[in-house]
């Protein structure tokens, strides 16, 4: 076979990608030193093998992959006291199509998952902001599959395709520190949307635009489907769709838009950078009412029809705050961080009417430390008054003690110490008051969950 001039490009780009593959499962520990450079000072494990990693870049491939590892363990309160370890690896294969295919000013990413282990929150916890961001489901399973497309100098740029919108929407920048699951996605989306939305592990079909008008301002508007999964509300497991491929369009809309409003972001010594987020979502499904049955009654009732009466759309308004409150004149990798995330939505239809996050992180927090970085963290989710209702309404109808649930707050402190530039150990201590925002404790029915103490550790690897 004849190969074209444009052709040869993509195929010597083929084969570089599919021997970094080889090298990268070939190499181990073991061939780590003769992997361009010493060990301990490469930005990535397995370094660039035989210049490989580099040639691909030149041809517009870039492959990466990192791995956590989450050991947990409640050690009071809570449904049980023990211990899980869990862990996420994810590969991820981006292409720029200007140097790949002559098709400038593009990008193709292509990401995937392999989640193993055992979460601890459902079994040994019983809150509802769990312990762990990488708590999910086993699989192994597609991510993200995307191209994105930039206009006008990049000013503006429209990304179509499968999207996991915790990539971009929503998002602080200091809370990324920390282990909770709802420093990254906050608890509001995760409990209200179906699945918990297109986040982490799930993602969805649908476009993104984001337009810069301004250096310091830029506007996101997406539309997506709103159910990955495609089951009920209140039976839409990740298992569901649990290789990523079903690609649901069958179900009510996502729409999701934000403003973002950067300050001080020039560098200067005097100068505190900050960065400002406005936010919506709307979701155009249909949402079982806490407290209603289809039949007009409470739920609670004898008369009820045990089917929960649906309420037509659902909306979230949010905002995120994330600035630099004080830098060193002497150490400039130190620095004070502040961040606060507020969330809001109806109270009628949701299980979070309320959520709050936010903190404090210091980098460079220690003498000879510059890499390292430490925070504590504090987050609050109150249930929606139709909730409460129901609650109060079982108690009514049912007789006996039966808890009104409330809110619940989490308190979080870590320090994340980079061991080397491609290793990652971060200590981890949790504290849950009235987990669950007061339940009842399945394994003693009688009682209320007790407030839970939580300690662990976390390493992330980079190869």
């Amino acid at each position: 076979m004849r190969l074209s001039v444009a052709s040869k490009p993509r195929l010597r780009a083929m084969i570089r990608c599919g021997a970094l593959l080889a090298l990268m499962m070939d190499g181990g520990i073991g061939h780590a030193q003769s992997m361009s450079g010493p060990l301990l000072s490469r930005s990535v494990l397995f370094g660039d093998p035989a210049g490989v990693r580099t040639r691909l870049a030149n041809d517009g491939i870039t492959l990466s992959g990192n791995d956590d590892e989450t050991l947990l363990g409640a050690a009071v309160g809570g449904i049980k006291h023990g211990a899980t370890l869990q862990g996420l690896t994810t590969v991820n294969l981006q292409i720029d199509t200007g140097k790949a295919f002559g098709w400038p000013n593009g990008t193709v990413n292509v990401s995937a998952l392999q989640i193993h282990g055992r979460s601890l929150s459902p079994y040994y916890l019983g809150d509802l902001q769990t312990a762990s961001g990488t708590e999910a489901e086993t699989s192994t399973r597609l991510w993200e599959l995307w191209y994105d497309q930039k206009f006008d100098h990049g000013r503006l740029d429209v990304k179509i395709g499968q999207q996991s919108i915790d990539q971009e929407f929503i998002v602080s920048q200091y809370s990324g520190l920390f282990v909770n699951t709802m420093a990254g996605w906050p608890l509001l989306p995760s409990a209200d949307l179906y699945a918990g939305g297109p986040a982490y592990p799930l993602s969805s079909l649908g476009a993104r635009v984001r337009f810069k008008p301004r250096a310091n301002m830029i506007v996101l508007l997406g539309g997506f489907d709103d159910n990955p999964p495609g089951g009920a509300f209140n039976n839409d497991p990740q298992s569901r769709d649990a290789g990523g491929t079903r690609f649901n369009t069958n179900t009510g809309a996502l729409v999701i838009g934000e403003v973002q409003y950067a300050i001080n972001q020039a560098g200067r010594p005097a100068e505190l950078p900050g960065t400002y987020r406005l936010g919506f979502w709307y979701d155009t499904g249909r949402f079982p009412d806490p407290a209603i049955a289809s039949n007009g009654v409470s739920l609670a009732s004898p008369a009820s029809s045990g089917v929960a009466a649906l309420k037509r759309d659902n909306y979230s308004l949010y905002a995120v705050a994330d600035q630099t409150v004080w830098a060193s004149a002497r150490q400039p990798a130190r620095t004070i961080n502040i961040f606060a995330r507020v969330m809001g939505a109806p109270g009628d239809r949701n299980l979070i009417g309320f959520s709050f996050n936010g903190g404090v992180t210091m980098t460079d927090p220690l003498p000879g430390r510059p890499q390292d970085s430490a925070g504590v963290y504090i987050g609050v989710g109150v249930v929606g008054s139709a909730v409460a209702a129901y609650d109060r309404a079982e108690s009514t109808y049912g007789g006996g003690f039966y808890p009104v649930q409330s809110a619940e707050t989490l308190i979080e402190a870590t320090y994340q110490l980079q061991v080397t530039p491609w290793w990652q150990v971060q200590p981890d201590i949790q504290y849950v008051i009235n987990p669950g925002a007061g339940i009842l404790n399945p394994a003693h029915p009688t009682r209320l969950l007790r407030n839970a103490l939580v300690l662990g550790v976390r390493t992330s690897l980079v190869f």
